[in-house]
């Protein structure tokens, strides 16, 4: 069975910063990439930031500069440090990885609960 949990998420004003955390656990044999997604209601899910197992990243234009995106390949953790936070940034934040467990011969996406970021003004 694999999990991915997250957490770090909460309330700041705009210009602060949050940093999440993300960390898959479980009968896992290999981790491809990992991301930030983030939602609000009435929209679409979208991507806020990937990072591959080679450590390459990809970032929405909207948070190009601000935000940050790393992982822990041997902790199985992902992180997005978010700085100069707005209130377009809240939302409920969830992590994906991609994951292939001990019992499946493929990748498959894994989705956490979700965090919520609020940023007032």
């Amino acid at each position: 069975q694999v999990q991915v949990v997250e957490s770090g998420g909460g309330l700041v004003k705009a210009g602060g910063s949050l940093r999440l955390s993300c960390v898959a656990s479980g009968s896992i044999r290999r981790i491809s990439a990992m991301g930030w997604y983030r939602q609000v209601p009435g929209k679409e899910r979208e991507m806020v930031a990937t990072i591959t197992s080679g450590l390459r990243t990809n970032y929405a234009d909207s948070v190009k500069g601000r935000f940050t995106i790393s992982r822990e390949n041997a902790e199985k953790t992902v992180y997005l440090q978010m700085n100069s936070l707005g209130p377009a940034d809240t939302a409920v934040y969830y992590c994906n990885a991609e994951i292939r467990a001990t019992t499946e011969s493929y990748f498959r996406d894994y989705w956490g609960q979700g965090t919520q970021v609020t940023v007032s003004s």
